[in-house]
């Protein structure tokens, strides 16, 4: 009869055996959320660095009523909304 840590063992390695198909994918995923919140803390420090810029100050400003480009994510489709 197997003990609790032979059973352990034993379900651990069934885990690993069946994961490492999946391994890739769980990477590729962590990768891309990565990408995407930095990309997010990036365009929230402009976002945040224009609010606090005096009006006429920045770039841009001569075009104040224009509608910002989308920020596209390389490997993602967007669909383009009008507002």
């Amino acid at each position: 009869m197997l003990g609790i840590g032979e059973l352990t063992l034993v379900l651990l390695v069934i885990v690993v055996v069946l994961s490492i198909k999946r391994l890739p994918d769980l990477v590729r995923s962590a990768g891309k959320a990565a990408r995407i919140l930095k990309s997010e803390k990036r365009a929230l420090k402009e976002q945040d660095a224009a609010q606090a810029a005096p009006p006429g100050a920045g770039p841009g400003a001569a075009n104040d009523d224009a509608r910002p480009s989308p920020r596209v994510i390389r490997g993602e489709t967007t669909e383009r909304r009008d507002l």
